[in-house]
């Protein structure tokens, strides 16, 4: 077997899709990132790398909360539309039905299955095109018919994810196993 080299490239797949919302200019407004995952457990963290010029990150920084929403398939022009826009240029706060949490900084988006609302614990530069930012998950929304035994279901919820080489949106499937689990029926 010979595989190919292709370079340093960010391809740990798949990666999901979320739009991340922070007050900026008095107005919520919010971006499409796909370099997010959690990060920690007790206390809940997520970390995501976005460029610092991004108009929604100067928010995050100035209010020090930022929302995590996880769109569903149904949302993806919307959400593609929100990646291809900066809210320098365009009024991305009418988009969407805003709710706000404990923070009053991070509008979150009624109509995505999921959102996190988060306050900034740190942000660190690494030299490259961008900044990391981490936040401490401060509180956990979803409508109940996302859930499935009191826990987000992500079947229900009908997320979907991105590949970053070929620029292409993926749903999710269907359930394959349970973690922590099925391994044990593995022999040696």
């Amino acid at each position: 077997m010979e595989k190919i080299k292709l370079g340093s490239k960010p391809m740990i797949y798949p990666m999901p899709v979320a739009l991340v919302g922070a007050d900026v200019a008095g107005k919520p407004n919010f971006m499409t990132i796909a370099f997010i995952g959690i990060v920690n457990m007790s206390p809940a963290m997520v970390a995501m790398g976005a460029n610092p010029s991004h108009f929604t990150c100067k928010g995050i920084v100035k209010n020090k909360t930022f929302s995590v929403n996880l769109p569903s398939v149904k949302m993806l022009k919307v959400t593609d539309y929100v990646g291809l826009n900066s809210g320098e240029k365009k009024n991305k706060s009418e988009l969407f039905k805003i709710f706000r949490g404990k923070t009053k900084t991070a509008p979150m988006i009624e109509e995505c299955p999921l959102n996190l609302e988060c306050k900034l614990v740190k942000k660190l530069t690494l030299g490259g095109t961008d900044e990391i930012y981490i936040g401490e998950i401060i509180e956990t929304y979803c409508e109940e018919k996302f859930m499935t035994d009191g826990k987000p279901d992500v079947e229900k919820m009908g997320t979907y994810v991105f590949t970053m080489h070929d620029n292409r949106y993926f749903s999710l499937g269907k359930m394959i196993g349970k973690a922590w689990s099925d391994g044990k029926k593995y022999k040696i």
